[in-house]
């Protein structure tokens, strides 16, 4: 088959590969018809390449078609499914708790991680990703949830990350009817935090440097700022002095303007990778610039929602202002599985209140992701979320 492998930093390239095989009764093997690129690979193409290995196959945003199907699988062939990004057993401590990013049958306890990831590093198990034509799903029995067949693969594909890593950060934020969120990044994850956040009824400020990402936000009733110095200002203003009752910092450690972290950053990725792995795992430090934004600008007894990837083991927290402004301070990997029963019956309206229709801005064949993640990445193009064809 062919699929999107790891080179190098910065270096992702489109090859044929072994097919997968079925492993275990509870596996499928599915022909994957969507996948889409997530801002999170952006941290395996830059920053986390020491726990990379070449030929790593990418992506953990996928769904299609069952092909085979294991015996214990609960599916059958010719199912249509979308596969969350975590893997878990369904069964376990943690997963009957709803806590599937934490599931105790796939933690990847060599790194100290939660619940295995697919396509995405040494950290979280190795496990081959969802960009390529063809996918395993272990677990599939919980892992791979079997959606309708009449509606366009977005509407369902973004079940697999982007609708409930959102949801959960709304969640997380406390935020509903008559309350106010700040959203910084408007990124996929942030658009679609942004838009839940509206359609629960809460005042949406965005905040992103992009224009074309502040035009999509718009669109969807969220009030839009830059980067820039009077932002907060702004923001406080219109929230009577206080600042918003809850900021989502949906950026993580991409974030600009930290310019010692960044410098970390690249010296980390020209050690060998035994080195650089250790560093990381022991010291390392992530650019914090809208967490401690996020911090700066929530109002007091507020609460911070982190749902942007961080992975600094030793990144400055400004606790003297957390503590004296009684922040609330909620994060974590999205446990996707706890939040499918609420979001199915949003994404199959026919109204289309999330607005999943108005997110994808690139539909490609799988040959041209190299191009796609480097503009993904630089932020050219108008490019905001991109969706991948496989079968293309």
């Amino acid at each position: 088959m062919r699929a999107l492998t790891w080179q190098g930093k910065r270096d992702v390239s489109v090859e044929t590969v072994m097919d997968p095989v079925l492993r275990e009764p509870t596996d499928v093997i599915i022909e994957v018809t969507s996948t889409a690129i997530c801002g999170s690979d952006l941290h395996l193409y830059e920053v986390l390449g020491p726990f990379m290995d070449k030929g790593d196959i990418l992506g953990h945003e996928p769904m299609g078609v069952v092909v085979e199907a294991g015996a214990e699988s609960g599916r059958a062939v010719g199912d249509r499914v979308v596969v969350p990004f975590g893997i878990a057993c369904g069964r376990c401590w943690m997963c009957t708790r709803g806590l599937t990013s934490q599931c105790e049958t796939t933690q990847v306890r060599e790194h100290g991680s939660g619940a295995a990831l697919f396509g995405y590093s040494r950290l979280y198990g190795s496990v081959p990703g969802g960009q390529a034509e063809l996918l395993r799903v272990p677990h599939a029995d919980f892992g791979a949830v079997e959606v309708g067949t009449e509606l366009p693969d977005h509407r369902y594909l973004f079940l697999s990350d982007v609708i409930p890593t959102a949801w959960q950060a709304v969640d997380y934020a406390g935020v509903g009817l008559g309350d106010t969120v700040a959203v910084y990044g408007l990124g996929p994850i942030g658009q679609m935090a942004a838009r839940i956040a509206a359609h629960l009824g809460a005042r949406v400020y965005g905040i992103d440097p992009v224009p074309e990402r502040r035009e999509m936000a718009a669109r969807h009733h969220a009030r839009v700022f830059d980067t820039d110095d009077d932002t907060h200002e702004a923001i406080r203003e219109d929230t009577a002095g206080r600042g918003p009752d809850a900021v989502i910092d949906a950026v993580g450690m991409e974030a600009h303007g930290s310019p010692l972290a960044q410098a970390a950053h690249q010296a980390v990725s020209l050690l060998p990778d035994a080195i650089g792995r250790k560093m990381m795992e022991a010291g390392g430090v992530d650019r914090l610039s809208a967490l401690h934004s996020a911090i700066d600008l929530v109002r007091r007894g507020g609460t911070v929602s982190v749902t942007g990837v961080y992975g600094g083991e030793a990144s400055p927290l400004p606790m003297l202002t957390l503590f004296d402004k009684q922040i609330q301070l909620r994060m974590g990997q999205c446990n996707v599985h706890r939040w499918i029963d609420e979001l199915l019956p949003l994404v199959e309206d026919p109204t289309d209140p999330l607005g999943t229709d108005d997110l994808v801005t690139h539909r490609l064949p799988l040959s041209a992701a190299p191009d796609a993640y480097e503009s993904f990445q630089k932020k050219t193009d108008g490019c905001i979320k991109v969706v991948l064809d496989p079968a293309s």
